[in-house]
Protein backbone atom coordinates (compact mmCIF):
# COMPACT_ATOMS: atom_id res chain seq x y z
CA UNK A 1 0.00 0.00 0.00
CA UNK A 2 1.60 3.43 -0.76
CA UNK A 3 0.05 7.13 0.29
CA UNK A 4 0.27 9.82 -1.90
CA UNK A 5 1.12 13.47 -0.83
CA UNK A 6 0.18 16.80 -2.47
CA UNK A 7 3.16 17.46 -4.30
CA UNK A 8 2.42 14.29 -6.08
CA UNK A 9 5.27 11.99 -5.09
CA UNK A 10 4.60 8.83 -3.52
CA UNK A 11 5.79 7.87 -0.22
CA UNK A 12 5.86 4.34 1.33
CA UNK A 13 3.04 3.83 4.09
CA UNK A 14 4.19 2.96 7.32
CA UNK A 15 4.17 -0.63 7.87
CA UNK A 16 2.45 -2.02 10.83
CA UNK A 17 4.56 -3.63 13.64
CA UNK A 18 4.33 -7.24 13.86
CA UNK A 19 2.81 -8.51 16.90
CA UNK A 20 4.77 -11.10 18.78
CA UNK A 21 4.54 -14.49 18.21
CA UNK A 22 2.31 -15.58 21.12
CA UNK A 23 -0.10 -12.98 21.00
CA UNK A 24 -3.41 -13.82 20.21
CA UNK A 25 -6.29 -11.40 19.38
CA UNK A 26 -9.91 -12.87 19.59
CA UNK A 27 -10.39 -13.05 16.07
CA UNK A 28 -7.25 -15.46 15.75
CA UNK A 29 -9.24 -17.50 18.91
CA UNK A 30 -12.32 -17.77 17.00
CA UNK A 31 -10.51 -19.06 13.55
CA UNK A 32 -8.74 -21.82 15.30
CA UNK A 33 -11.65 -22.54 17.29
CA UNK A 34 -14.46 -22.42 14.10
CA UNK A 35 -10.90 -24.53 12.13
CA UNK A 36 -11.40 -27.25 15.43
CA UNK A 37 -14.73 -27.52 15.12
CA UNK A 38 -15.17 -28.16 11.47
CA UNK A 39 -12.08 -30.97 12.12
CA UNK A 40 -14.29 -32.76 14.90
CA UNK A 41 -16.85 -32.38 12.77
CA UNK A 42 -15.40 -34.23 9.93
CA UNK A 43 -13.77 -36.62 12.08
CA UNK A 44 -17.49 -37.88 13.57
CA UNK A 45 -18.70 -37.87 10.15
CA UNK A 46 -15.85 -40.50 9.47
CA UNK A 47 -16.37 -42.07 12.17
CA UNK A 48 -20.00 -42.48 11.28
CA UNK A 49 -19.56 -43.39 7.83
CA UNK A 50 -16.86 -46.31 8.56
CA UNK A 51 -20.00 -48.31 10.69
CA UNK A 52 -22.39 -48.17 7.58
CA UNK A 53 -21.12 -51.38 6.06
CA UNK A 54 -19.38 -53.53 7.89
CA UNK A 55 -22.40 -55.21 9.27
CA UNK A 56 -23.67 -55.89 6.24
CA UNK A 57 -20.18 -57.28 4.10
CA UNK A 58 -18.75 -59.05 6.88
CA UNK A 59 -21.58 -61.65 6.56
CA UNK A 60 -20.72 -62.72 3.00
CA UNK A 61 -17.48 -64.11 3.39
CA UNK A 62 -18.88 -66.05 6.96
CA UNK A 63 -22.39 -67.41 5.19
CA UNK A 64 -21.09 -70.42 4.00
CA UNK A 65 -20.24 -71.57 7.97
CA UNK A 66 -23.50 -69.52 8.99
CA UNK A 67 -25.35 -71.65 7.15
CA UNK A 68 -23.51 -74.85 7.90
CA UNK A 69 -23.87 -74.35 11.62
CA UNK A 70 -27.29 -73.54 11.82
CA UNK A 71 -28.55 -75.54 8.90
CA UNK A 72 -29.35 -72.80 6.83
CA UNK A 73 -31.30 -73.49 2.95
CA UNK A 74 -29.41 -71.78 0.50
CA UNK A 75 -32.71 -69.41 -0.03
CA UNK A 76 -32.19 -68.74 3.84
CA UNK A 77 -28.46 -67.64 3.56
CA UNK A 78 -29.12 -65.59 0.68
CA UNK A 79 -32.08 -63.89 2.69
CA UNK A 80 -29.43 -63.04 5.12
CA UNK A 81 -26.90 -61.11 3.00
CA UNK A 82 -29.95 -59.38 0.95
CA UNK A 83 -32.43 -58.20 3.41
CA UNK A 84 -30.57 -55.57 5.07
CA UNK A 85 -30.03 -54.34 1.58
CA UNK A 86 -33.40 -53.89 1.11
CA UNK A 87 -33.84 -51.12 3.60
CA UNK A 88 -31.02 -48.88 3.24
CA UNK A 89 -33.46 -46.57 2.61
CA UNK A 90 -36.55 -47.17 4.39
CA UNK A 91 -36.22 -44.40 7.00
CA UNK A 92 -36.20 -41.93 3.83
CA UNK A 93 -39.63 -43.05 3.40
CA UNK A 94 -40.59 -42.66 6.82
CA UNK A 95 -39.10 -39.46 7.18
CA UNK A 96 -41.26 -37.21 5.22
CA UNK A 97 -44.19 -38.32 7.16
CA UNK A 98 -42.87 -37.42 10.62
CA UNK A 99 -44.69 -34.68 11.99
CA UNK A 100 -41.56 -32.85 13.59
CA UNK A 101 -37.90 -34.47 12.63
CA UNK A 102 -35.63 -35.06 15.09
CA UNK A 103 -32.16 -33.28 15.42
CA UNK A 104 -29.84 -34.09 12.91
CA UNK A 105 -27.29 -34.89 15.80
CA UNK A 106 -30.17 -37.36 16.85
CA UNK A 107 -29.92 -39.05 13.94
CA UNK A 108 -26.34 -40.48 14.31
CA UNK A 109 -26.89 -41.62 17.77
CA UNK A 110 -29.59 -43.16 17.53
CA UNK A 111 -28.78 -44.84 14.55
CA UNK A 112 -24.89 -46.31 15.93
CA UNK A 113 -27.06 -47.29 19.55
CA UNK A 114 -29.85 -49.49 17.14
CA UNK A 115 -26.77 -51.38 15.10
CA UNK A 116 -24.84 -51.96 18.28
CA UNK A 117 -28.18 -53.60 19.57
CA UNK A 118 -28.93 -55.15 15.99
CA UNK A 119 -25.63 -56.76 16.52
CA UNK A 120 -26.25 -57.89 19.74
CA UNK A 121 -29.82 -59.50 18.81
CA UNK A 122 -27.72 -61.34 15.71
CA UNK A 123 -25.42 -62.75 18.63
CA UNK A 124 -28.26 -64.58 20.27
CA UNK A 125 -28.25 -67.95 19.61
CA UNK A 126 -31.74 -68.60 18.12
CA UNK A 127 -32.15 -68.44 14.14
CA UNK A 128 -35.14 -66.11 13.70
CA UNK A 129 -32.77 -63.39 16.23
CA UNK A 130 -30.00 -63.39 13.65
CA UNK A 131 -32.75 -62.73 10.78
CA UNK A 132 -34.21 -59.98 12.84
CA UNK A 133 -30.79 -58.64 13.45
CA UNK A 134 -30.25 -58.72 10.27
CA UNK A 135 -33.27 -56.33 9.25
CA UNK A 136 -32.94 -54.17 12.61
CA UNK A 137 -29.07 -53.43 11.21
CA UNK A 138 -30.12 -52.30 8.03
CA UNK A 139 -32.71 -49.97 9.65
CA UNK A 140 -30.29 -48.99 11.53
CA UNK A 141 -28.13 -48.00 8.64
CA UNK A 142 -30.55 -46.47 6.63
CA UNK A 143 -30.77 -43.70 9.24
CA UNK A 144 -27.32 -42.96 8.97
CA UNK A 145 -27.23 -43.10 5.33
CA UNK A 146 -30.10 -40.16 5.51
CA UNK A 147 -28.81 -38.03 8.21
CA UNK A 148 -25.14 -37.31 6.37
CA UNK A 149 -25.78 -35.46 3.35
CA UNK A 150 -28.18 -33.05 5.68
CA UNK A 151 -25.20 -32.51 8.32
CA UNK A 152 -23.03 -32.14 5.18
CA UNK A 153 -24.98 -29.98 3.58
CA UNK A 154 -25.53 -27.52 6.96
CA UNK A 155 -21.97 -28.02 7.81
CA UNK A 156 -20.13 -27.56 5.10
CA UNK A 157 -21.89 -25.81 2.46
CA UNK A 158 -18.83 -24.54 0.46
CA UNK A 159 -17.18 -28.01 0.44
CA UNK A 160 -19.90 -30.07 -0.33
CA UNK A 161 -18.13 -32.19 -2.84
CA UNK A 162 -14.58 -32.75 -0.88
CA UNK A 163 -16.83 -33.71 1.81
CA UNK A 164 -18.93 -35.48 0.21
CA UNK A 165 -16.14 -37.83 -0.82
CA UNK A 166 -14.35 -38.35 2.31
CA UNK A 167 -17.90 -39.34 3.85
CA UNK A 168 -18.13 -42.23 0.50
CA UNK A 169 -13.92 -43.18 1.09
CA UNK A 170 -14.84 -43.69 4.54
CA UNK A 171 -18.17 -46.13 3.75
CA UNK A 172 -15.84 -47.54 0.65
CA UNK A 173 -12.98 -48.26 3.11
CA UNK A 174 -15.59 -49.39 6.13
CA UNK A 175 -17.17 -52.00 3.40
CA UNK A 176 -13.48 -53.46 2.82
CA UNK A 177 -12.30 -53.88 5.62
CA UNK A 178 -15.61 -55.72 7.08
CA UNK A 179 -14.86 -58.27 4.45
CA UNK A 180 -11.22 -58.22 4.14
CA UNK A 181 -10.85 -58.62 8.10
CA UNK A 182 -14.04 -61.16 8.85
CA UNK A 183 -12.19 -64.46 8.75
CA UNK A 184 -8.94 -63.43 9.88
CA UNK A 185 -11.10 -61.77 12.92
CA UNK A 186 -12.90 -65.19 13.31
CA UNK A 187 -9.66 -67.36 13.23
CA UNK A 188 -8.16 -64.83 15.95
CA UNK A 189 -11.03 -65.78 18.38
CA UNK A 190 -11.25 -68.90 17.99
CA UNK A 191 -12.84 -70.21 14.74
CA UNK A 192 -16.91 -69.43 15.50
CA UNK A 193 -18.32 -67.21 13.00
CA UNK A 194 -20.19 -65.41 16.21
CA UNK A 195 -16.50 -63.82 17.36
CA UNK A 196 -15.75 -61.01 14.47
CA UNK A 197 -19.60 -60.19 14.22
CA UNK A 198 -20.06 -59.42 17.47
CA UNK A 199 -16.89 -57.18 17.83
CA UNK A 200 -18.66 -54.73 15.39
CA UNK A 201 -20.46 -54.03 18.22
CA UNK A 202 -17.53 -52.17 19.69
CA UNK A 203 -17.46 -49.39 17.04
CA UNK A 204 -20.47 -48.74 16.32
CA UNK A 205 -20.87 -48.18 20.56
CA UNK A 206 -17.89 -46.07 20.68
CA UNK A 207 -19.15 -43.61 17.59
CA UNK A 208 -22.50 -42.94 19.61
CA UNK A 209 -20.47 -42.51 22.57
CA UNK A 210 -18.57 -39.72 20.64
CA UNK A 211 -21.66 -38.33 19.13
CA UNK A 212 -23.15 -38.17 22.25
CA UNK A 213 -21.64 -34.82 23.48
CA UNK A 214 -22.43 -32.98 20.39
CA UNK A 215 -26.19 -33.90 20.43
CA UNK A 216 -26.46 -32.73 24.21
CA UNK A 217 -24.60 -29.37 23.37
CA UNK A 218 -27.24 -28.55 20.58
CA UNK A 219 -29.92 -29.64 22.59
CA UNK A 220 -28.45 -27.11 25.30
CA UNK A 221 -28.34 -24.29 22.90
CA UNK A 222 -31.72 -25.22 20.70
CA UNK A 223 -33.48 -25.05 24.02
CA UNK A 224 -32.27 -21.64 25.14
CA UNK A 225 -32.99 -20.15 21.47
CA UNK A 226 -36.60 -21.14 21.69
CA UNK A 227 -36.57 -19.75 25.02
CA UNK A 228 -35.28 -16.40 23.72
CA UNK A 229 -37.68 -16.98 20.51
CA UNK A 230 -41.04 -17.42 22.87
CA UNK A 231 -40.59 -14.11 24.15
CA UNK A 232 -40.16 -11.97 20.70
CA UNK A 233 -42.41 -12.05 17.83
CA UNK A 234 -40.67 -14.55 15.96
CA UNK A 235 -41.49 -15.71 12.18
CA UNK A 236 -42.64 -19.53 12.25
CA UNK A 237 -39.91 -21.36 10.84
CA UNK A 238 -41.54 -23.47 7.26
CA UNK A 239 -42.95 -26.41 8.23
CA UNK A 240 -41.20 -30.11 8.14
CA UNK A 241 -43.98 -31.25 5.84
CA UNK A 242 -43.81 -28.10 3.66
CA UNK A 243 -40.63 -29.03 2.66
CA UNK A 244 -41.45 -32.94 2.42
CA UNK A 245 -43.91 -31.63 0.03
CA UNK A 246 -41.92 -29.39 -1.98
CA UNK A 247 -39.51 -32.04 -2.72
CA UNK A 248 -41.39 -35.03 -3.53
CA UNK A 249 -43.10 -32.65 -6.28
CA UNK A 250 -39.70 -31.23 -7.35
CA UNK A 251 -38.95 -32.56 -10.94
CA UNK A 252 -34.91 -31.76 -10.10
CA UNK A 253 -35.51 -34.04 -6.75
CA UNK A 254 -36.44 -37.02 -9.06
CA UNK A 255 -34.33 -37.00 -11.44
CA UNK A 256 -31.11 -37.43 -8.66
CA UNK A 257 -33.48 -40.05 -7.23
CA UNK A 258 -33.24 -42.05 -10.59
CA UNK A 259 -29.28 -41.64 -10.67
CA UNK A 260 -28.85 -42.60 -7.53
CA UNK A 261 -31.03 -45.26 -8.23
CA UNK A 262 -30.02 -46.44 -11.21
CA UNK A 263 -26.01 -46.48 -10.36
CA UNK A 264 -26.48 -48.64 -7.17
CA UNK A 265 -28.64 -50.76 -9.04
CA UNK A 266 -24.93 -51.21 -10.65
CA UNK A 267 -23.25 -52.04 -7.48
CA UNK A 268 -25.23 -54.35 -6.15
CA UNK A 269 -24.79 -56.26 -9.68
CA UNK A 270 -21.42 -56.12 -9.40
CA UNK A 271 -21.41 -57.57 -5.97
CA UNK A 272 -24.11 -59.99 -6.58
CA UNK A 273 -22.94 -61.57 -10.09
CA UNK A 274 -19.67 -60.45 -11.18
CA UNK A 275 -17.69 -63.46 -9.37
CA UNK A 276 -20.03 -65.82 -11.15
CA UNK A 277 -19.46 -63.72 -14.60
CA UNK A 278 -15.79 -63.97 -14.28
CA UNK A 279 -15.66 -67.72 -12.82
CA UNK A 280 -18.32 -68.66 -15.94
CA UNK A 281 -15.50 -66.89 -17.78
CA UNK A 282 -12.57 -69.27 -16.60
CA UNK A 283 -11.12 -67.75 -13.81
CA UNK A 284 -10.95 -69.80 -10.53
CA UNK A 285 -13.65 -68.96 -7.58
CA UNK A 286 -10.61 -67.33 -5.19
CA UNK A 287 -9.65 -65.08 -8.23
CA UNK A 288 -12.91 -63.48 -8.95
CA UNK A 289 -13.58 -62.67 -5.71
CA UNK A 290 -10.04 -61.23 -5.47
CA UNK A 291 -10.86 -59.57 -9.28
CA UNK A 292 -14.43 -58.06 -7.61
CA UNK A 293 -12.45 -57.26 -3.81
CA UNK A 294 -10.30 -54.81 -6.30
CA UNK A 295 -12.67 -53.13 -7.94
CA UNK A 296 -14.28 -52.24 -5.16
CA UNK A 297 -10.80 -50.57 -3.66
CA UNK A 298 -10.31 -49.16 -6.50
CA UNK A 299 -13.70 -47.29 -5.65
CA UNK A 300 -12.10 -45.01 -3.17
CA UNK A 301 -9.86 -43.57 -5.80
CA UNK A 302 -13.07 -42.89 -7.92
CA UNK A 303 -14.48 -41.27 -4.18
CA UNK A 304 -11.20 -38.94 -4.01
CA UNK A 305 -11.38 -37.76 -7.57
CA UNK A 306 -14.90 -36.36 -7.63
CA UNK A 307 -13.71 -32.92 -5.58
CA UNK A 308 -10.83 -32.68 -8.21
CA UNK A 309 -13.62 -33.02 -11.07
CA UNK A 310 -15.76 -30.61 -9.59
CA UNK A 311 -13.18 -27.85 -8.93
CA UNK A 312 -12.91 -27.69 -12.76
CA UNK A 313 -16.48 -27.55 -13.98
CA UNK A 314 -18.91 -25.32 -13.66
CA UNK A 315 -21.43 -27.86 -13.02
CA UNK A 316 -21.84 -31.91 -13.32
CA UNK A 317 -23.24 -32.61 -16.28
CA UNK A 318 -20.02 -33.77 -17.69
CA UNK A 319 -19.42 -35.87 -14.83
CA UNK A 320 -22.59 -37.40 -15.01
CA UNK A 321 -21.98 -38.51 -18.56
CA UNK A 322 -18.07 -39.69 -17.98
CA UNK A 323 -18.68 -42.01 -14.70
CA UNK A 324 -21.92 -43.38 -17.04
CA UNK A 325 -19.50 -44.20 -19.75
CA UNK A 326 -16.90 -45.75 -17.83
CA UNK A 327 -19.41 -47.86 -15.82
CA UNK A 328 -20.51 -48.91 -19.50
CA UNK A 329 -17.05 -50.14 -20.28
CA UNK A 330 -16.00 -51.22 -17.52
CA UNK A 331 -19.13 -53.95 -17.56
CA UNK A 332 -18.73 -54.57 -21.16
CA UNK A 333 -14.94 -55.27 -21.02
CA UNK A 334 -15.70 -57.94 -18.29
CA UNK A 335 -18.16 -59.53 -20.06
CA UNK A 336 -16.58 -59.58 -23.67
CA UNK A 337 -13.27 -58.54 -23.82
CA UNK A 338 -10.12 -60.93 -23.91
CA UNK A 339 -9.29 -61.56 -20.13
CA UNK A 340 -5.76 -60.63 -21.23
CA UNK A 341 -7.18 -57.27 -20.61
CA UNK A 342 -9.14 -57.93 -17.49
CA UNK A 343 -7.53 -55.18 -15.22
CA UNK A 344 -7.99 -52.47 -17.30
CA UNK A 345 -11.48 -52.70 -17.33
CA UNK A 346 -11.55 -53.71 -13.50
CA UNK A 347 -9.88 -50.19 -13.02
CA UNK A 348 -12.28 -48.35 -15.12
CA UNK A 349 -14.93 -50.08 -13.88
CA UNK A 350 -14.31 -49.27 -10.29
CA UNK A 351 -13.16 -45.68 -11.11
CA UNK A 352 -16.72 -44.97 -12.94
CA UNK A 353 -18.54 -46.63 -9.91
CA UNK A 354 -16.57 -44.69 -6.75
CA UNK A 355 -16.91 -41.23 -8.64
CA UNK A 356 -20.79 -42.23 -10.12
CA UNK A 357 -21.57 -42.77 -6.02
CA UNK A 358 -19.80 -39.83 -4.66
CA UNK A 359 -21.65 -37.60 -7.35
CA UNK A 360 -25.40 -39.11 -6.75
CA UNK A 361 -24.48 -37.80 -2.94
CA UNK A 362 -23.05 -34.73 -3.41
CA UNK A 363 -26.15 -33.58 -5.29
CA UNK A 364 -28.16 -34.15 -2.65
CA UNK A 365 -26.30 -30.95 -0.95
CA UNK A 366 -25.34 -28.86 -4.53
CA UNK A 367 -29.06 -29.45 -5.64
CA UNK A 368 -30.67 -28.02 -1.91
CA UNK A 369 -31.23 -24.33 -0.43
CA UNK A 370 -30.98 -25.06 3.01
CA UNK A 371 -30.07 -27.86 5.14
CA UNK A 372 -33.80 -28.74 5.59
CA UNK A 373 -34.37 -29.19 2.49
CA UNK A 374 -31.09 -31.34 2.12
CA UNK A 375 -32.32 -34.06 4.72
CA UNK A 376 -35.46 -34.14 3.43
CA UNK A 377 -33.96 -34.95 -0.40
CA UNK A 378 -31.57 -36.92 0.97
CA UNK A 379 -34.52 -39.39 2.51
CA UNK A 380 -36.29 -39.47 -1.00
CA UNK A 381 -33.44 -40.10 -2.76
CA UNK A 382 -32.14 -42.85 -0.94
CA UNK A 383 -35.66 -44.04 0.50
CA UNK A 384 -36.21 -44.56 -3.28
CA UNK A 385 -32.93 -45.40 -4.95
CA UNK A 386 -31.98 -48.21 -2.71
CA UNK A 387 -35.70 -49.87 -3.92
CA UNK A 388 -34.87 -48.95 -7.70
CA UNK A 389 -31.47 -50.80 -6.84
CA UNK A 390 -32.74 -54.10 -5.02
CA UNK A 391 -34.48 -54.74 -8.61
CA UNK A 392 -31.10 -54.69 -10.41
CA UNK A 393 -29.04 -58.56 -9.12
CA UNK A 394 -32.72 -60.00 -9.27
CA UNK A 395 -33.38 -58.63 -13.34
CA UNK A 396 -30.16 -59.82 -14.04
CA UNK A 397 -30.20 -63.32 -12.12
CA UNK A 398 -33.68 -63.80 -13.86
CA UNK A 399 -32.24 -63.06 -17.26
CA UNK A 400 -29.19 -65.46 -16.91
CA UNK A 401 -31.67 -68.03 -15.83
CA UNK A 402 -33.97 -67.25 -18.89
CA UNK A 403 -31.32 -67.31 -21.34
CA UNK A 404 -28.86 -69.75 -20.00
CA UNK A 405 -25.87 -67.00 -20.71
CA UNK A 406 -24.76 -63.84 -20.12
CA UNK A 407 -24.94 -61.60 -22.82
CA UNK A 408 -28.34 -60.67 -22.74
CA UNK A 409 -28.17 -59.77 -18.79
CA UNK A 410 -24.65 -57.72 -19.50
CA UNK A 411 -26.19 -55.87 -22.70
CA UNK A 412 -28.87 -54.64 -20.28
CA UNK A 413 -26.27 -53.61 -17.44
CA UNK A 414 -24.55 -51.50 -20.06
CA UNK A 415 -28.04 -49.78 -21.37
CA UNK A 416 -28.42 -49.54 -17.50
CA UNK A 417 -25.51 -47.83 -17.33
CA UNK A 418 -25.50 -45.49 -20.05
CA UNK A 419 -29.23 -44.74 -19.35
CA UNK A 420 -27.90 -43.28 -15.86
CA UNK A 421 -26.40 -40.46 -18.03
CA UNK A 422 -29.76 -39.42 -18.70
CA UNK A 423 -30.95 -38.17 -14.85
CA UNK A 424 -28.07 -37.62 -14.47
CA UNK A 425 -27.67 -34.60 -17.45
CA UNK A 426 -31.02 -32.96 -15.56
CA UNK A 427 -29.66 -33.55 -12.12
CA UNK A 428 -26.14 -32.31 -12.93
CA UNK A 429 -26.85 -28.86 -14.10
CA UNK A 430 -25.84 -26.14 -11.84
CA UNK A 431 -29.06 -25.11 -10.11
CA UNK A 432 -30.98 -25.34 -6.94
CA UNK A 433 -34.30 -27.01 -6.12
CA UNK A 434 -37.26 -24.21 -6.29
Amino acid sequence: MTLRDTSGSVTPAATPPTPPRDARTPADDGTRGRQAGSLAGLLLIVLVAVNLRPALTAVGPLVGEIRDDLHLSGTAAGALTTLPLMFLGSYGLLAAFLRRPPRPEALPVAAMVALTAAIGLRMIPVTPALFAGSLVAGMAISIGNIAVPGIIKRDHPQRIALVTALYTVALSGGAALGSGLAVPMQHATGGSWRGPLTLLAVPSALAALFWLPRLLRVRRAAAAAETGAAASDAVAPVSHRDVARKVWRSRLAWQITLFFGLQSSLAYVMFAWLPTLLTDRGLSESSAGFVTAASSLIQIIGNMCLPLLTARLRDQRPIAVLVGVLSAAGFAGLAWAPMGGMWLFVVVLGLGQGASFALALSMIGLRSPDAATAAQLSGMVQGLGYVISAFGPLLIGALRDATSGWTVPMALVVAIALAETVPGLGAGRARVMD
